[in-house]
């Protein structure tokens, strides 16, 4: 019986399979690579309507992370400041500046300033501000160092496995209630040893911190 196609052939064949192994297995590196990028995790500065500096209210004038997100410590959302909020101040400082003028007009027409969100999770994912911040969880942790941000960055990518992370040894990012809103915090040389106790004082339920139901609900 005459051979079909030429000995050849057999080595054209593996070559041919090994190669598309390799290219698939380059494709997925790329991907994989791509979708953890700072660019598809939206990780630069956000521009916005007003141009504010959380560097400027918090490191240069001192205000307090509670002050504009009022409801960080009761809710599961921190909350955004209302324009009233803004013009405790502004209705006394720097009344005229042209870059304030949309926080005037929103302040006059009772309108609300439509501010571009830096972290939006997912609608199948839960998270409960209240309940981190009770338990002892720093703001600077989600969202790093915002005193040194003329512009609000997203500090981290906030993927399953960023979350996952900590919630599998809390003991290593808790800290003291008292420290909760210091984003200069740093923690001790004996970090695990610490948290371990204040798990237990805060109660924090460690024992289902990684059941899928805690943030899919």
């Amino acid at each position: 019986m005459s051979q079909i196609f030429h000995p050849a052939t057999n080595a054209f064949a593996k070559a041919t399979i090994f190669g598309a192994i390799f290219i698939i297995a380059g494709l997925a590196l790329v991907w994989g690579v791509f979708i953890r990028s700072s660019y598809v995790r939206g990780m630069e500065a956000r521009e916005q309507p007003v141009p504010f500096s959380h560097e400027h209210h918090v490191s240069g004038l001192g205000i307090d992370c509670r002050y504009c997100h009022s409801s960080v410590e009761t809710s599961a959302f921190a909350g955004m400041p209302a324009t009233h909020t803004c013009m405790t101040c502004h209705s006394q400082v720097w009344t005229e500046a042209p870059a304030l003028s949309l926080v005037r007009q929103s302040w006059q027409e009772g309108t609300p300033i439509a501010w571009n969100r830096v972290y939006d999770l997912p609608d199948f994912v839960y998270f409960n501000h209240a309940v981190h911040v009770s338990s002892g969880f720093g703001c600077d942790q989600c969202h790093g160092r915002v005193d040194e941000m003329p512009l609000t960055a997203k500090a981290v990518s906030l993927t399953m496995e960023w979350c996952l992370e900590c919630h599998r040894a809390p003991e290593r990012s808790i800290r003291p209630r008292s420290e909760v809103f210091n984003l200069a915090y740093r923690p001790p040389a004996d970090q695990e040893a610490r948290g371990r106790q204040l798990l237990q004082e805060y109660d924090v339920p460690v024992e289902i911190l990684t059941d899928c139901s805690l943030c899919h609900r």
